[in-house]
């Protein structure tokens, strides 16, 4: 499974992104879909992630900003990102667990998100 994840940029606080994270290799509706991030010296942390059938689970600090989603005819996932704040900044992760493959995980290269004014 390859991850190609996207849509990384700078944005003023209070604006929005999207990223997308684009899956190839295996059966789309096969994989769990998450976003994780990782600040400077802070350990990763899960963002979101959502489960092959489309059910959504959130982190605290992004519930009601953050939404995940899936394209399953896409083999995509997407992170809609809305009034974003100076601690969202971070590198931003895909990572796939292949129902497939014994939940074997995947990760994507990760996507700059800057939140500054």
């Amino acid at each position: 499974v390859q991850l190609q994840a996207s849509g990384g940029g700078l944005v003023q606080p209070g604006g929005s992104l999207r990223l997308s994270c684009a899956v190839s290799g295996d059966t789309f509706s096969l994989i769990h879909m998450g976003w994780h991030r990782q600040a400077p010296g802070k350990q990763r942390e899960l963002v979101a992630r959502i489960t092959n059938t489309g059910v959504p689970d959130y982190a605290d600090s992004v519930k009601g900003r953050f939404t995940i989603s899936r394209d399953n005819a896409k083999n995509t996932a997407y992170l809609q990102m809305n009034n974003l704040n100076t601690d969202d900044t971070a590198v931003y992760y895909c990572r796939a667990t292949n129902i497939h493959a014994g939940d074997k995980v995947y990760w994507g290269q990760g996507t700059l998100v800057t939140v500054s004014s």
